[in-house]
């Protein structure tokens, strides 16, 4: 146990992060090191939550855009995490890891409708909790809906699994000159507008004092390292 800094933490996927080179659906090479990852978590006595963005089959405010009505948009982003959510829980199953979906919207045909103590009691018996369509809501992102679960179930830390290895001043793909940063606190992120996630997300995220770490998901054993408190991506707090 000494050698963890975050005791229960709530980590965040993007889809895209779990369609790997293909862009668009299910990369199981990726989902099996998430999973690796999570265990090697589970192993050292940390509590893990999880949630997965779902950009690998749809994204509301984009693929909708213009086309359909923004809630239905929305609503078809839920269920793409839904999707999500059950593939990972079958992964994390072959590898030995007890994991329970709970869904923001109830569906009980493929998973368990979320309550913030049934989320507490699973984590508290070793259960790996992955929470699915984000906040049940149209117009909030999974960003959004990962915050508020870390705030309600009292996560030590977020973690942001991405595909950039921190927070830049600007696009790094795109500008040569993008600034790295460290350290921010959540003030400096939202007056420098600087989108690691949107600003529903940073300001839940500030007013519950809740640490921040925005980091690579491809960057070797990742996920463990910020665990044990290795000063990798960016950390974002008050």
């Amino acid at each position: 146990m000494s050698e963890i800094k975050y005791k229960r933490i709530l980590l965040k996927v993007s889809g895209e992060a779990l369609a790997g080179a293909a862009h668009r659906g299910l990369d199981f090479d990726v989902i099996n090191n998430v999973c690796k990852a999570i265990k090697e978590c589970t192993d050292l006595g940390v509590q893990v939550g999880l949630m997965v963005g779902a950009g690998n089959f749809w994204r509301g405010v984009k693929d909708g855009a213009d086309k359909m009505q923004r809630s239905h948009a929305d609503a078809m982003g839920m269920l793409g995490t839904v999707m999500n959510s059950i593939a990972v829980a079958d992964a994390l199953t072959k590898h030995g890891v007890d994991a329970r979906v709970l869904s923001a919207v109830e569906m009980h045909k493929f998973c368990e409708y979320f309550t913030r103590d049934l989320a507490d009691r699973y984590l508290n018996e070793g259960k790996v909790v992955i929470f699915a369509a984000g906040t049940g809501n149209p117009y909030f992102s999974t960003d959004t809906g990962v915050v508020l679960r870390g705030v309600e179930i009292e996560a030590d830390a977020i973690l942001m699994a991405k595909n950039i290895d921190a927070i830049y001043s600007a696009d790094p793909n795109k500008d040569p000159d993008a600034v790295r940063y460290t350290q921010l606190t959540y003030a400096e992120a939202l007056a420098k507008n600087l989108r690691a996630t949107d600003i529903t997300a940073m300001a839940l995220a500030m007013d519950n004092n809740m640490t921040m770490v925005c980091f690579g998901l491809d960057e070797e054993n990742s996920i463990v390292r910020v665990v044990r408190g290795e000063a990798i991506g960016t950390t974002v707090k008050n």
